[in-house]
């Protein structure tokens, strides 16, 4: 292990953990978890925080992230290099708005 790995390593494990998760699982889930950690050279607590922590990540990124198609792209880069005329409507809203904001 290099010097540069190990000291991040010392440095993850001065971090203060104060936060306690807690779960009841079935016998078999349990030998399954422990399978998993042996194979990412984790012990059981250790596998289970990262794999929740890339699950978590995961599933933010799916709900928070928007991907758009090339299409999708083109228009949005269209719309703000050529955007529209505004209309009468946005004029007053945005008049009615800074009357707002004045007062």
């Amino acid at each position: 292990m290099s010097t540069e790995l190990s000291a991040n390593s010392n440095k993850v494990n001065k971090i203060k953990k104060n936060a306690r998760l807690e779960a009841r699982v079935t016998q078999e889930q349990k030998q399954l978890m422990e399978r998993a950690a042996f194979w990412r050279g984790q012990n059981l607590t250790e596998f289970m925080v990262s794999v929740l922590a890339e699950a978590s990540m995961q599933i933010i990124k799916d709900h928070e992230l928007i991907e758009l198609t090339d299409r999708d792209r083109q228009a949005f880069a269209n719309a703000l290099l050529n955007p529209p005329t505004p209309s009468d409507r946005a004029y007053a809203d945005a008049k009615w708005y800074e009357q707002m904001m004045n007062k």
